[in-house]
């Protein structure tokens, strides 16, 4: 598909450059960490449950805090970014995350732990709609979805990273109360080492070019842009069209995150459901395996086909599988017997899971809102995303504690078939498109001069 010429046309038609390749890896090294933390504490849990006496609502909620922060975070964070702009805001979060990672290593109770992950979640959720936005803004067309999804598909080390790392350190002898320690506080490495090279990003040219047409329009200086733009969100939604795109891309991240959340950070809990008397280390190894040989290869085709299959048909494609797969678990049951096919069906289920949705509900808001209200659209969507992971990580280990593993099997495979609804009936397709084009905005002055992404 050709490309229509755009005011940002030295942008929609290059080929992917070293600057644009240097966002990726700054804005990736945050999903690979989001990643790490989120789903790593479903092994701390297991570690720590015998040591602290933990129950069933006591494991939900620690699961949970760093979810329900993380969906105040990317509100937050996700308006800042277009009220202030990307650059003002980018890399603060990764600071917050490292806090709250290093504070989490030393909890001395539960209490405390539930406390420092609230923390580590509010900068988890204020990186999914700012990196996400600088991403799409500085992609061009034809390349922008193996961009994006790239960035995003760095989650995949991170969900290999945790049990690997947990398995050497268990392996070497450490006692269980170090390690679980050491675990949350490598969160942090990853955040840390990114934040000078986030914070020497440069603005993106279309966010530059918002702020110049403020300027022309009203008069007023960049400095007195924010007191004007709360009013523009509203602007925004009037347009039937766009609030039904929002209204899709919330629902269908919300029923993804419900199923994937909870499935994935209670992992541990649905293995040991089916092999009962395997040690830590055997448990790990199961999920290590259906990390690399089934989440990794799906974010990777993810790569490959986002901008060859388009965002919509791959949504649909995911949500379809992992309907299947989760149905076919819930049918199966959790005797031991049943070891085999449960790990083919978990496989089944992560590539599509990594391949579809759980990347382009990622993507899409980065394209189909305009750059007035992108960040914050984006921030939305992954907002109420994080309050169906919070819900299903909240509820899938009460569900299983009751119902055994087809319980939370049989409420992922309805929220998956709800997840292909909506993508049908409420989202659109911008593969091929240029962001003005994909979102509707097609007035725009001359844009300025493409500067390199980093300084």
């Amino acid at each position: 598909m050709t490309t229509p010429a755009t005011p940002f046309g030295q942008i929609d038609d290059t080929h992917i450059s070293r600057a644009q390749w240097m966002i990726v890896l700054v804005a990736g090294m945050g999903f690979f960490t989001d990643a790490y933390d989120l789903f790593v504490i479903g092994v701390v849990l297991k570690l720590l449950t015998p040591m602290w006496h933990i129950g069933p609502l006591e494991q939900a909620v620690v699961g949970a805090t760093a979810l329900v922060s993380a969906a105040i975070g990317s509100a937050v964070f996700g308006r800042i970014a277009d009220v202030f702009g990307r650059k003002y805001i980018y890399g603060f979060e990764v600071l917050v995350l490292g806090a709250g990672a290093i504070a989490s290593a030393f909890s001395p109770n539960l209490w405390w732990l539930i406390g420092f992950r609230f923390v580590l979640g509010l900068g988890i959720g204020g990186d999914y709609p700012v990196s996400a936005t600088i991403a799409s803004e500085f992609a061009g067309a034809k390349v922008r979805g193996r961009l994006v999804s790239t960035v995003f598909a760095m989650q995949g080390a991170g969900l290999i990273v945790g049990p690997l790392l947990a398995i050497g350190l268990l392996a070497a002898g450490l006692s269980n109360d170090l390690v679980w320690r050491i675990l949350l506080a490598a969160g942090a490495i990853p955040p840390l080492a990114v934040f000078w090279a986030r914070r020497h990003l440069k603005e993106t040219p279309r966010y530059e070019q918002l702020v110049a047409k403020h300027e022309a329009a009203t008069g007023l200086a960049p400095s007195a842009r924010p007191h004007e733009l709360f009013g523009e969100v509203r602007e925004a939604y009037g347009d039937g069209q766009l609030f039904r795109w929002l209204i899709g891309a919330s629902l269908a991240w919300f029923l993804l995150d419900l199923a994937y959340y909870g499935n994935t950070i209670s992992n541990q809990q649905f293995v040991s459901a089916v092999a009962p008397h395997t040690s830590q280390i055997h448990t790990l190894f199961v999920s290590l395996l259906v990390f690399t040989f089934a989440a990794l290869p799906g974010y990777l085709l993810s790569v490959f086909g986002m901008d060859r299959w388009g965002r919509k048909t791959i949504q649909i494609l995911g949500f379809g599988m992992m309907a299947v797969s989760f149905v076919g678990i819930a049918l199966i049951g959790d005797a031991p017997s049943i070891l085999i096919p449960f790990v083919l069906l978990y496989c089944v289920n992560y590539f599509f899971t990594e391949f579809g949705p759980n990347t382009t509900t990622f993507i899409l808001p980065a394209e189909i809102f305009p750059v007035r209200v992108r960040s914050t659209s984006h921030g939305i969507a992954a907002t109420v995303g994080k309050v169906g992971a919070a819900i299903g990580t909240f509820s899938f280990p009460l569900l299983q504690a009751t119902y055994g593993l087809p319980g939370p099997m049989w409420v992922a495979g309805i929220a998956s078939i709800g997840g292909l609804a909506i993508t049908w009936w409420l989202l659109p397709e911008p593969n091929g498109l240029d962001l003005e084009q994909a979102s509707r905005e097609t007035a725009f002055a001359s844009p300025p001069a493409v500067a390199p992404a980093t300084s």
